[in-house]
């Protein structure tokens, strides 16, 4: 039974280590800006991945890795995490990370719908079903009826809800095109040419946008970096390696229904650590997400 929910299993331990990453980032991104943020972060995570395979694999690049893995993995790290990740990070900044990564529950069945597109991967019924709850959870957060009740309003930023769902598409996108490139190659050293991709076009976009001493200013703020370092670690680190390992064991839309457990994990962190009201509501829409993707897990 566990050995056929490898993948599954691997999904539930990212969305742990995506949890402390969205609480360490927008703490960080509260204090330096969402760019810089995301610009450390990714050569912090590039750094502790080529230690790591330095002893895992013997040589500190994926030099055994073949062109078109190379091309594959670097539009996904351009896609996830320039892309991605730039819009998602400035919607912790608008929203906040606990209402920004229920927005990512969305990433399942867009991903779900661009991995049958793109890889034809089956969609069980039971599958729609829980992306469907998932959607539903969502949905019953971030959308309230008006007082004359003929139509639904958002409950928050418009432009901070538009920001993560950017960042939903570019993960979503990210995911299909990772899992095209990686096949059974190494997913560690797969998130090393996605990092380091995700670092080149960023060097693009400050260099285009000027924001070097916002980025030395970042450097030298002691608590930003802090938090920078505990999410760089469970993040392009951890997080996206077990992502990548993930996707190699189950179709992408499974694995990516189950990280979106995120939005109840974060709960308690944004409760204490935070210090944010939560309100019944967001709570029981949580739950219903989380349903959904009891639904993948088990079925």
């Amino acid at each position: 039974m566990i050995q056929s929910h490898y993948g599954e299993i691997y999904a539930l331990i990212t969305a742990i280590f995506w949890t402390f990453t969205a609480i360490s980032f927008e703490l960080a991104g509260k204090k330096v800006g969402s760019l810089s943020v995301n610009y450390i972060r990714l050569i912090l995570g590039f750094i502790l991945i080529c230690l790591f395979t330095v002893f895992s694999r013997g040589m500190v690049l994926p030099f055994d890795a073949t062109v078109e893995a190379w091309i594959w993995l670097s539009a996904s790290g351009i896609v996830g995490f320039v892309i991605g990740d730039l819009f998602l990070f400035q919607s912790y900044l608008e929203i906040g990370s606990r209402i920004s990564m229920l927005i990512m529950a969305l990433v399942p069945p867009i991903t779900a719908f661009l991995g049958f597109i793109t890889m034809r991967e089956v969609i069980s019924l039971s599958n729609l079903v829980g992306m469907a709850i998932t959607i539903l959870g969502i949905s019953f957060v971030v959308l309230v009826k008006n007082p004359e009740g003929k139509s639904f309003k958002f409950t928050r930023s418009v432009k901070g809800i538009v920001y993560a769902f950017v960042g939903a598409l570019g993960q979503s996108l990210g995911l299909i095109l990772s899992k095209i490139g990686m096949g059974s190659y190494d997913p560690f050293a797969a998130t090393q040419i996605r990092i380091l991709s995700g670092i080149i076009g960023f060097t693009i976009v400050f260099m285009f946008m000027k924001r070097w001493d916002k980025l030395k200013e970042a450097i030298k703020n002691k608590e930003a970096m802090k938090y920078i370092t505990i999410g760089s670690l469970f993040g392009p680190f951890l997080g996206v390696a077990f992502s990548l390992l993930a996707i190699q064991h189950t179709t992408t839309g499974v694995a990516s229904t189950i990280t979106s457990i995120v939005p109840v994990l974060i709960i308690p962190l944004s409760i204490f650590i935070l210090k944010e009201k939560i309100y019944p509501k967001e709570i029981i829409g949580a739950i219903i997400s989380v349903i959904g993707i009891t639904v993948l897990f088990v079925m």
